[in-house]
């Protein structure tokens, strides 16, 4: 089962006619048996957001973006992203690679009814840890703290992962035709304890990202030193011989 999740169709307007039962998000209220740093990630990281989407494969990328989207689909997806209106979030690894992206969208069309539209992939290899669903945690508070009413997700029927997150938060979960679902999940009003959980999490996505560029920065250092080295090493023998 794989953990490649919903589609944001930005341009796409629709209304549930049924509410979501009331919910706090997700991550508000009980504690994480583990910590997984998430860090909010803006324009600059677009290079980063597009290679981790065109590392995936034809069934992942119908999974994500619910069509087997080609290599220019997909650039154009993370070109199409508006500071302000799409807010990403990444779960990077020690070398600074992005192994999960979430994106909450704010469309313009559905601004007037206070949703929001979510969607997220995860490789392969660090699928089954729960990041999608740490992920869909920080972006229900993000949208939470943003007076967000209702977080909507679209997704393919087949995408049980997905679901099961959806319905673990309390969410909504209805069969929209065609083998596509959606859930709708009735958000709380913000509070001084989203907005320092948000706060907190801010800090702690920054940190672990400083100590892993930091970390990756000795290693590259090393690296060079041991090439030079041999590089050393490789003259003198030359010279002798």
């Amino acid at each position: 089962m794989t953990l490649m999740d919903t589609n944001p169709t930005l341009h796409q307007s629709k209304q549930s006619k049924h509410a979501a039962p009331d919910a706090s998000p997700p991550s508000a209220g009980r504690a994480s048996a583990a910590i997984v740093p998430i860090r909010e990630i803006g324009p600059r990281y677009r290079e980063q957001i597009a290679r981790h989407l065109l590392s995936l494969d034809e069934r992942d990328r119908y999974l994500r973006f619910g069509y087997a989207a080609n290599d220019g689909q997909v650039s154009q997806y993370v070109d199409d992203l508006t500071p302000g209106r799409d807010h990403m979030f990444g779960i990077f690894d020690r070398k600074l690679e992005l192994i999960a992206v979430a994106h909450l969208a704010y469309p313009v069309d559905f601004n007037d009814g206070g949703l929001a539209e979510f969607g997220v992939s995860v490789l392969p290899h660090v699928r089954r840890r729960g990041y999608g669903r740490r992920l869909f945690e920080r972006a229900a508070v993000h949208a939470v703290n943003d007076g967000i009413q209702t977080l909507y997700i679209h997704t393919l029927s087949e995408n049980i992962a997905m679901l099961r997150i959806a319905r673990s938060a309390g969410a909504l979960v209805e069969h929209a035709g065609g083998g596509e679902s959606e859930a709708h999940l009735k958000l709380p009003e913000a509070s001084f304890r989203s907005r320092l959980g948000e706060l907190l999490d801010k800090q702690i996505g920054q940190a672990d990202y400083l100590l892993k560029a930091e970390s990756s920065a000795a290693r590259n250092l090393l690296a060079t030193i041991q090439e030079v080295r041999e590089a050393v090493r490789e003259g003198r023998h030359q010279s002798a011989s």
